[in-house]
Parts: structure tokens; sequence; C-alpha cells
């Protein structure tokens, strides 16, 4: 496949993201590109194919020439509990998937220069969050018949460099070039609470663009064990001015930094197991991080510098996965991951609106070789039903929240071995 196909290949994957919308560990993704997801998101240590850059750009000096394009639908069934005598929130279950299919796109390609030095790009979703509520929710839209909800995406396209120091180990540094998109329906209830109520809600998508980096090392320790590490740099981002009355310091909404580390073992010829750990710091970004609640109750207005956030606290994630070589042209995939939801029972009210609870999933796939240089990839993933509620304060009316969530994806993908 020729450059210059390879690069319309990005840019049909750039132009979909629009589409999409997702939140798994928190609001990112369980993993990147259809084999990583079918082991749970696996990858430090285990490059596959060419969206390796989006785990760890060192690995991208071990997978070799080639292309990887794919998607995945994906499924959240997200909503809230509602209970007590509070007349704003009145009692009952709603439901947030009004919009509830979407779709993924990944785009990866790599071009070994010579045997240590490896070029190559990555687009794919990092991260976002979809909420499109069934019914009024009096408090957020102040009695209106519109309802509320969120749209949020992030996309990130990543050209990266990768070498060998050694045959059998290798640095990389991913570029990562972001962009991201907002839209918030009926909060018209917070407009006394927000210090730019024109810049509160409904006024259509706004985007902003931002960049930051990847830096990684893949080592092979022996022949059955290989090691990595990997550090992604907080995304500096431009702001959501159309939202200025709603998130923190008028509209600041970066990229967390998050790192990791992963060990992957060739426990016999045809079957490998992996083991990663990753740290999301959500605390890092204040729109994210700080209270909600709290700050709105104390005075601090929406939009303000220190204002409300979302309270979401950092995330640990641990992830194994597993693939056996049933034959030459069949490989099978398996994974499990565990994670500390972020969000804490004192800002359930406030994640109404992005209920990114999900703890674990568990994950299914499999590579069909249907050529010498083609193969034929899938994956499935299940996000297990999780519940966190905390009580409304009284000053709000009193009551309790109940958030909840489970997913399910099917991911395809195509490689070509150049």
């Amino acid at each position: 496949m020729k450059l210059r196909n390879c690069i319309k290949l990005a840019v049909v994957a750039a132009c979909c993201a629009p589409a999409f919308a997702f939140a798994t560990n928190g609001y990112f993704q369980h993993g990147y590109g259809v084999k990583s997801q079918g082991m749970a998101g696996v990858g430090i240590a285990l490059p596959q194919d060419a969206l390796a850059a989006a785990t760890n750009p060192a690995g991208m000096a071990f997978v070799g020439d080639r292309v990887d394009l794919g998607a995945t639908w994906f499924r959240p069934m997200r909503g809230a509990d509602l209970s007590g005598a509070n007349p704003f929130l009145p009692a009952g279950a709603y439901e947030g998937n009004q919009t509830n299919d979407f779709i993924i796109p990944e785009f990866g390609y790599n071009k070994m220069i010579n045997p240590s030095l490896a070029l190559g790009v990555s687009v794919y979703g990092n991260g976002g969050m979809n909420t499109d509520y069934n019914r009024p929710i009096p408090l957020f839209n102040g009695g209106a018949t519109n309802t509320s909800g969120v749209d949020f995406t992030q996309l990130f396209i990543s050209p990266t460099i990768s070498y060998k120091i050694t045959p059998e180990h290798a640095l990389g540094l991913a570029v990562n070039f972001a962009h991201q998109s907002f839209a918030a329906k009926g909060l018209q209830g917070f407009a006394g609470f927000s210090s730019n109520p024109a810049a509160l809600t409904d006024v259509g998508h706004d985007s902003a663009n931002g960049w930051g980096a990847r830096v990684g090392w893949t080592g092979r320790i022996t022949d059955a064990v290989t090691l990595g590490a990997t550090y992604q740099s907080k995304t500096k981002m431009g702001k959501f001015n159309k939202y200025a009355g709603l998130f923190e310091d008028q509209a600041s909404f970066d990229v967390p930094a998050n790192f990791g580390a992963g060990i992957a073992v060739k426990a016999a010829p045809t079957f490998m197991l992996a083991f990663d750990v990753q740290r999301i710091q959500y605390s890092g970004i204040p729109a994210v991080g700080d209270p909600s609640v709290a700050r709105l109750l104390a005075g601090r207005l929406l939009g303000s510098s220190g204002g409300p956030g979302f309270g979401w606290q950092d995330m640990t994630v641990y992830k194994l996965g597993a693939s056996w070589d049933y034959s030459p042209t069949l490989t099978f995939r398996a994974g499990v991951s565990h994670g500390k939801q972020p969000i804490q029972a004192q800002d359930t009210l406030f994640n109404i609106l992005a209920p990114g609870v999900i703890e674990d999933h568990a994950t299914l796939g499999l590579t069909w070789a249907v050529s010498k240089t083609g193969e034929l990839s899938f994956s499935y993933m299940h996000g297990f039903n999780k519940n966190v509620s905390g009580a409304v304060p009284a000053a709000l009316g009193g009551g309790n929240v109940n958030l909840r969530m489970y997913q399910n994806s099917l991911g395809i993908a195509y490689g070509w071995k150049l």
C-alpha cells in the first residue's frame, strides 16, 4: 500500500471521529487497536499492530511494515436513579440512552526505515462521554421540557518515531495532536450558578485543538519475557469558548497525563500472557478533578477559576490478557481488567451528566490470517454493570442519586503486512 493511500485512509478515519463517544476507564478507552482490545487493552510490553503507539510508541519498532484499519461499534447503557422527596429531582429511573450506538474508527501505519528505525502514525479515539436523557431533570433544566445531556469526544493523531538501541530494546516518541469536541444541553437550571450564563448550555458543539507527547521503552529481557514502560504528558488543549460559563477556568479542558508499565511472558511456544498497570491522572485537570457540589455550595461559580469541576479521582487500571496461536492462521485472545471508578459519592449529582463508573471488563478476540499479507481481527468487550450512589445535600433539596452503566462493544480490523 502506497504512502499517499495510507494518508487518505488516515484522513477518512479522522473525519469519522465526530460520530463516536465512549467511556470505559473513566472516559478513556479500555484499549487501542482491535487486537489489544481483545486482550483487555494490554499492550505496553506487547505491540501487535500499527496502533501500538497509542499505548507505547516504542512497540512500533517491533511490528514491522504494516497498515491497520478498523472500527469498533460501541453501545454504552447509562442512567441515573433518583430517590427522595426533592421537588427538583423527581424520583424515578432516568435513562441517558437516547443516543446509544457509536462507531470508533482506528488507523495505523508503520514503516521500518532500516532494521533499527521505524516511522509511523496512529489515528484513534482517545476518550469521550455521551449522555442524552429521556426526560427532563428540573434541577438541571429549570423545569423546561427539553432534556439534559452532553456529547464529548477526543481524537488523537500521533506521528511516531521508534528506535532500537539494541536488537532487543527500543525507545519511542509519539507527538499527539489532539482534537476534541463538546456540546451540552438542558442545563438552564444552573444559570444562577454560572459566571457566564450565556456560555453555559445549548450553544451547539464547540471544538478545541492541542498537543502533547508520549514516550516509551520496550525491552526483551529473555526469549520469553518482555517489559515495557510508557508516560504520556498532559495534553494542553485550547478552550471550549462556547462553554466558558460551564467548565472551570473559562472552559479549560486539557487531557490528563497517564503512565504505565507492562510485562509479556511467552509461557509456551503458542501461548502468551501479558499484564499492564495504567494510572490516569484525572485530578490534574481542574475541570475534571475539582469537587463539584461542595464548590457550588461554597458560592464558587461554574466557569470561574477555582469553580466546580466533576470531582473525579485518579484511576489505576489493572489489565490481564492472554493469546493462543491455535494454528498458523488462527489466534484466539481473552482478557479481564479492573480499576476503581473515579466518581466519589459526594459528586454523583453533577455526574448524572458523565456517569463514567465502569470498573470491570471482560474481552474476547481473534485474528484470522486470510493470506500471507492480510489478517482479519475481531474483538468483543463487556463492561459489567456498576452503581455508585450518593446523597444530594439538603441545600439542594436532598434525596439520593444512583449512577449506573454497563456496556458492550464489537471491533473489526484488517491488517496489511507490507
